[in-house]
C-alpha cells in the first residue's frame, strides 16, 4: 500500500499531515510512504530526516498523487489535484463536506474513498482520532494568548506599594474543548474567570476549571446526542443577551467559540453589547472564519468598535503549527490503523463500524 501526503497551500494552511514520529509508524504498519519535496522544511524538518526514516522524498507532485493508494491530507485538494484522482484511492482529512459539496460529489462519482474527520462520532473508540478536539485544544490556548496580547493591562491582581493592578475579567462563550481550554489558560495566568453555554453539562466542566458559570434563567438543555451545540430557542437567546448585556459592561476580554457544526456562526455578541463594554476590551472570536460571534468579526482583521478591538482569523493553527501538526498526525494514523487491514494489505471499509460509516463521505 502506498500512501502519500503533499504540501498544502502555504498561504493558508502551515500544518502537515504526516510528521517524522507518525512517519516510523506507517512504515512500520507496512505501508510504502512517498513525500513531496521539502514537505516538512518549513517546520524546520529537512527531507534527509523523513529519507533516514525509510520516506521516499519526490519532487513531481503530480506522480505522486497519482501513483498512491492513499493521500494524507489537513484540507480538501485543489481543484487540479483532484483531478488528478482515480477509482478506489482514498483521501483522509478534513474536507468540510457542507462547504464542498460539488467536488465531493464529483469524486463520489469516480468511485474516489473520501473519509472527513470531523464527521467522527463521540464515542470513546474514536476519541484518539479526535482531530476536532485536538485541534480546539490548541486553539482555545492560543486566543488566549493573542487577546492577553493585545490587552494593554496586566492580567493578574498585582499589589504594589503604589497601590493594587485589578485582575483582568475574561469572559468565554461557548465551553467546549475551545472554551474550557481558554478558561484554564486564563485562570493559570491569573484573570478572573467567567463562562456561559447553551448546554447545560459544561457547567460542572466550567467550575472544576476555576470559572464562574453564567446561567440563563430557566435554561434549556441545547445538547445533541453527539454532543455537539445546536440552535437555541428565541426565548433562550433573548434571556442569553439580557445576561450578556450586563455581563459585558464589567469584562475586560472576550474569548468567542461558539459554533454550530455546518451552520453560520451564531451572532450572540450584539452591538449596542459592544458600546457598553470598557474602552480598551479585546474580543478574540475564533468562530470567525464562519461568520464570527460578533456583529463586527472580520478574518484576519483587528476592528476597533467604540474602543473595543476585535479580533479573528482564518487559521490561528498557523501560530502553532508544530504542536498542531504532532497532534493532527497522530490522530489522522489512529485513523488510518482502525481502516487498514494488515494481514490483506488494504483499505477495509467495514461499514458495520461506525466510525468509518460516519466519516466516508457516500
Amino acid at each position: 500500500m502506498k500512501i502519500t501526503s503533499v504540501l498544502e497551500d502555504q498561504s493558508i494552511e502551515k500544518r502537515i499531515a504526516i510528521t517524522p514520529d507518525v512517519a516510523k509508524k506507517y512504515i512500520s504498519l507496512g505501508f510504502e510512504l512517498s513525500l513531496q519535496e521539502n514537505y516538512g522544511v518549513h517546520l524546520g524538518i529537512s527531507d534527509d530526516i523523513f529519507e533516514d526514516i525509510g520516506a521516499k522524498i519526490f519532487k513531481d507532485e503530480k506522480k505522486l498523487i497519482e501513483n498512491c493508494d492513499l493521500i494524507i491530507q489537513l484540507g480538501l485538494l485543489s481543484p487540479e489535484k483532484l483531478s488528478l484522482l482515480k477509482e478506489n484511492q482514498t483521501v483522509v482529512g478534513v474536507l468540510d463536506p457542507f462547504k464542498n459539496k460539488d467536488k465531493i460529489e464529483s469524486l463520489a462519482k469516480k468511485k474516489v474513498n473520501l473519509f472527513s474527520l470531523e464527521l467522527l462520532p463521540r464515542i470513546t473508540r474514536a476519541q484518539s482520532m479526535d482531530i476536532l478536539s485536538s485541534q480546539a485544544n490548541l486553539a482555545g490556548y492560543k486566543a488566549v494568548i493573542e487577546s492577553f496580547a493585545k490587552f494593554e493591562k496586566a492580567i493578574p491582581m498585582m499589589m504594589t506599594a503604589a497601590g493594587t493592578i485589578p485582575a483582568a475579567k475574561v469572559l468565554v462563550v461557548g465551553a467546549g474543548v475551545a472554551g474550557l481550554q481558554a478558561i484554564a489558560t486564563a485562570k493559570r495566568m491569573g484573570a478572573i474567570v467567567f463562562a456561559t453555554d447553551v448546554r447545560m453539562a459544561s457547567k460542572e466542566q466550567v467550575e472544576s476549571l476555576g470559572g464562574k458559570f453564567l446561567t440563563v434563567e430557566g435554561a434549556e438543555n441545547l445538547e445533541t446526542k453527539g454532543g455537539y451545540a445546536k440552535e437555541a430557542s428565541d426565548d433562550f437567546k433573548k434571556k442569553q443577551e439580557e445576561l450578556l448585556h450586563e455581563t459585558l459592561k464589567k469584562i475586560d476580554i472576550v474569548i468567542c467559540t461558539a459554533l454550530i457544526p455546518g451552520k453560520k456562526a451564531p451572532i450572540i455578541i450584539k452591538d449596542e453589547m459592544i458600546k457598553n463594554m470598557q474602552t480598551g476590551s479585546v474580543i478574540y472570536d475564533l468562530a470567525a472564519i464562519q461568520g464570527g460571534n460578533t456583529a463586527f468579526t472580520e478574518v484576519d482583521k483587528l476592528v476597533d468598535k467604540s474602543g473595543v478591538k476585535i479580533m479573528g482569523e482564518t487559521n490561528i493553527l498557523n501560530k502553532l503549527p508544530i504542536s498542531a501538526s504532532n497532534l493532527y498526525a497522530k490522530n489522522v494514523f489512529n485513523f488510518v490503523t482502525n481502516l487498514f487491514d494488515k494481514e490483506k494489505n488494504e483499505i477495509n471499509i467495514n461499514l458495520e463500524d461506525e466510525i468509518i460509516e460516519k466519516t466516508l463521505i457516500k
